[in-house]
């Protein structure tokens, strides 16, 4: 029987498919796994199961020989926590979990974008703290966001859907950049209107929000230089990959005013979150919810349990990356 870790607890449902398929491993402590049990993961199972939490780099790849894996099943959309070209060389198929968390983490951009932008944060921290006097006209005034102009970079799928909803739900201008302009009929259903580079988003757009991968070609791209294009009243909204963003710029520019706030779900250290954001006020910080619904982390998990068992049965994985 096929032998299998899964690196973190995942589901009870889908853990339970897994044991009864499989000879699964689970990590009962729930924490990060070392560099050096990660290897040895690799030398004595079948089948990996990593998450984001998971780095896998050619050191560890090297570490780990001789290994018996031949595949590991991202849990996650996002792979480059994963070096998939070390792991072709070492004969390791690397698969992920698409599609299935698009609504999932179009919520939480829009949540990000509505906190930061009407201070909601501030004021629940206000109010749990005692610190609130009461009703009074001035007391934070926030952006509104109907009618204003959304900006993506990047326009996949939750791109794409956080488009869709803002348009229609808010009344937004939405604009994008893409290495690919999408087909006229998407345009039509998310109300987006294309732009032929980065630089011009960043001029129109009231809120710029991220949904591109993460990796060498995009990590900081979004820096100094990027945030002082951006409008003094413009909100930052990353729900992509941390270092997509230079954080130690990002929080320059939220301290100077040269953009009105920001509103982040990832962070390019993670669990590490830079102390000078933490001690920021115009940034709301969440703990990397994207995904976090029930339905959702089930069912990345049941996609997970789909490439494990396409790979048991001799067949390619549906879901192959690199």
């Amino acid at each position: 029987m096929l032998k299998v870790l899964l690196t973190r607890r995942w589901p009870e449902a889908v853990e339970r498919r897994f044991l009864e398929a499989f000879d699964t491993t689970l990590n009962q402590a729930d924490t990060p796994l070392s560099p050096e049990a990660l290897a040895r993961a690799l030398r004595e199972h079948d089948v990996v199961c990593p998450t984001v939490s998971d780095r896998i780099t050619p050191e560890i790849l090297a570490t780990a020989s001789p290994m018996r894996a031949r595949l590991l099943a991202n849990y996650g959309v996002g792979f480059n926590h994963i070096d998939v070209s070390a792991c072709a060389r070492s004969g390791l198929t690397v698969t992920n979990t698409p599609d299935v968390l698009t609504d999932a983490t179009a919520e939480i951009a829009i949540l990000l974008m509505l906190t930061a932008a009407r201070r909601a944060g501030e004021g629940e921290r206000e109010l749990r703290e005692g610190r609130w006097t009461g009703w009074r006209p001035t007391h934070h005034m926030g952006a509104g966001v109907v009618g204003k102009t959304l900006g993506l970079l990047g326009f996949g799928r939750i791109g794409r859907a956080v488009a869709r909803r803002v348009w229609r739900g808010f009344d937004m201008r939405v604009v994008y950049h893409s290495r690919t302009r999408a087909a006229a009929e998407v345009e039509a259903e998310t109300g987006a209107a294309w732009r032929s580079s980065a630089e011009a988003v960043l001029a129109e757009a009231d809120f710029l929000s991220l949904h591109m991968p993460g990796g060498a070609t995009t990590r900081g791209l979004i820096g100094a230089e990027q945030l002082r294009a951006m409008k003094p009243t413009a909100f930052l909204i990353n729900t992509a990959r941390g270092d997509v963003v230079d954080e130690a710029a990002l929080a320059e520019a939220l301290a100077n005013g040269v953009i009105a706030g920001a509103g982040l779900d990832v962070y390019a250290d993670e669990p590490a979150v830079s102390p000078a954001l933490r001690s920021l006020d115009n940034v709301v910080l969440l703990p990397h919810l994207g995904s976090a619904t029930r339905e959702t982390r089930e069912a990345m998990g049941m996609r997970v349990f789909e490439n494990v068992a396409a790979f048991a049965a001799g067949r390619t994985p549906p879901d192959v990356v690199g």
